[in-house]
């Protein structure tokens, strides 16, 4: 299972990158390989305030649909159109192409309640 040591997790299986005050958020190499093949990405709406938890998208597969949740509290920026084309970027590339959206932080807190990449893998393997 690939877990990136410069990401930091949720427990609801998503990944986020901070870059500055801009976190990328996707869903980790361990939610796309439960999920099965993704065949839709609801992405979420721009310029509008979130707050970590929150449910804001779902992705379909040719398993179940499964909800995204907002790991960090803001104001999403900006979402991944190629995700409408191609939404088995999630599966391929996870922590690259397959980004969902970036929200710039307003709440850092909730990015210190995230977890590291030792923590994450505690979490999945139980």
């Amino acid at each position: 299972m690939n877990i990136p040591e410069n990401l930091k997790y949720s427990k609801d299986h998503e990944w986020v990158l901070l870059t500055g005050s801009i976190a990328r958020v996707g869903i980790t190499d361990y939610a796309q390989d439960a999920l099965g093949d993704v065949v839709f990405v609801q992405l979420p709406t721009t310029s509008i305030k979130v707050e970590a938890g929150a449910s804001c998208s779902e992705v379909e597969s040719t398993k179940s649909v499964s909800d995204i949740y907002v790991p960090v509290s803001g104001t999403i920026v900006s979402v991944n159109d190629a995700l409408t084309n191609s939404p088995n970027l999630v599966n391929t590339d996870p922590y690259g192409d397959g980004w969902i959206m970036e929200i710039e932080v307003n709440d850092f807190l909730s990015v210190d309640n995230l977890m590291n990449a030792a923590e994450y893998r505690q979490l999945i393997e139980g």
